[in-house]
């Protein structure tokens, strides 16, 4: 069989480490071999792709160091960095968990959703990790760069292509070979400002008519932080192709300038094009669901699932909103199609066992909760005995299941636990004041539990 046809064979089937190996043998025989050389550069980035249509996350830096603010106290539902100013009634802390900022945590773990946004930088620093972030957020510029250094174990004598030494006018003038370059030194590389020298003159060259070109521009100048260059190249990329992306774009940049009613403007736009477009319609949910505007994102959520009745970010976010708005057995139903789809994990049947237990449905509370143990890892093993806690107290049936859910002590720097066994010495005859007093009579409290 011809190595080159078995190379492409793999890349197909996104077997791209048999490809490169493949490609690299061929290219030790004749180093210019331009089919194996575009063949090996679309495997190493193939390894390392991410995705950039999707919001991304905000770190310290983008929260705090921000420049593209345009004013200070925004007119209300104009934000997402104060969606409590929004014109419509939001949900009350006290019965939907929200984060730092205000916004009611999704049903859904997606970008944006993972970390509040402090105010400083002080605020930043002593942000405590909540139940949904398993790790201090970083940077998504950070991410970026270790996404970059990472790349590199795969070639241990170096990088396969020295880009010092390229001459970026020679490859702008030959589109086959300049657009698999591109994406190598963008998504491998990580090296934003080569990339946009090479798009910049690729899109000279085709004489500023070639729509991808423009993207590729956009997606430069947005990770350089000059979203309004962005902007510009997105919209002339429009004037020459109606493509679903570059709505999608478009309304990543509008969010990360907050202007949310820009966005889903933009989205609008995209519908009248593409109708039906579940990414599209999924864009203006989240914006709604980030201004607190719950009943318009839920709205949007169904519309996506009349289009795609299987989409699992709208179907979970439905079903959050039901069982956050007293109407558990609504929100089981939905759950209960989310397993039917194959979604098999830890969280899932946590939800599923607090559905059962608001609903009356006893019998199945504790399996539920169970099938969730036995699935849970370290970051939401916590989450999970800390609701089984709350299930013992409210049932007035036993004090065992709240004290092991204390005694683990799975996570001491989580803030469930110390409330769990502040409600556990209520319920023992002891009264707190204060958090430190919590911590400081642990010990006492557990005994006092133990004994019970």
């Amino acid at each position: 069989m011809d190595p080159l046809f078995l190379a492409y064979s793999y890349f197909r089937r996104r077997k791209f480490k048999e490809c490169t190996d493949i490609c690299t043998t061929l290219l030790e025989k004749n180093p210019y071999d331009q089919a194996a050389w575009t063949l090996k550069t679309r495997a190493l980035t193939g390894q390392v792709y991410v995705d950039e249509v999707d919001v991304d996350e905000e770190g310290i830096a983008e929260m705090v160091m921000d420049d593209n603010a345009i004013a200070n106290v925004s007119r209300p539902g104009t934000s997402l960095r104060k969606p409590g100013t929004s014109g419509q009634a939001g949900p009350s802390p006290g019965v939907r968990p929200t984060s730092q900022s205000g916004r009611p945590l999704s049903g859904f773990v997606r970008p944006g959703t993972q970390g509040g946004r402090p105010g400083t930088m002080e605020q930043a620093i002593r942000t405590p990790r909540t139940a949904h972030t398993a790790r201090p957020v970083t940077s998504s510029s950070g991410r970026f760069v270790r996404l970059g250094t990472a790349s590199m174990l795969s070639t241990p004598d170096g990088p396969f292509i020295n880009l010092a030494r390229l001459n970026f006018s020679k490859y702008a003038a030959r589109p086959n070979l300049a657009k698999a370059l591109f994406e190598y030194i963008f998504h491998h590389e990580n090296d934003i400002r080569n990339a946009l020298e090479l798009a910049a003159l690729a899109t000279e060259a085709c004489q500023f008519k070639d729509w991808w070109w423009k993207v590729q521009l956009a997606k430069c100048y947005y990770r350089l932080g000059m979203y309004r260059d962005s902007e510009k190249q997105l919209k002339s990329a429009l004037k020459h192709q109606d493509m679903v992306d570059i709505f999608l774009y478009l309304g990543k940049v509008y969010v990360r300038l907050d202007q949310p009613l820009t966005a889903v403007e933009m989205y609008k736009q995209g519908l009248e094009k593409f109708p039906g477009e579940t990414t599209l319609l999924t864009g203006i949910a989240r914006i709604h669901e980030g201004l607190t505007e719950m009943d318009k994102a839920v709205k949007f959520y169904k519309d996506v699932l009349h289009f795609d009745n299987m989409h699992v970010e709208a179907i979970a976010c439905i079903a959050t909103h039901h069982f956050y708005t007293d109407q558990p057995e609504v929100a089981l139903k939905y759950y209960r199609r989310l397993l039917q789809m194959g979604v098999y994990n830890a969280e899932l049947f946590n939800n599923l066992g607090l559905c059962c237990f608001y609903a009356q449905q006893y019998d199945m509370t504790l399996t539920c909760f169970e099938r969730a143990l036995s699935l849970a890892d370290d970051q939401t093993l916590a989450d999970v005995w800390f609701n089984i806690g709350h299930v013992a107290l409210d049932a007035k049936d036993a004090l065992s299941p709240a004290h092991q859910a204390v005694a683990k002590r799975l996570d001491p720097s989580w803030f469930g636990a110390y409330f769990l066994m502040r409600m556990c010495g209520q319920k023992l005859g002891r009264r707190y004041d204060s958090p430190e007093a919590v911590v400081k009579d642990t010990d006492d409290v557990l005994q006092m539990i133990a004994g019970h």
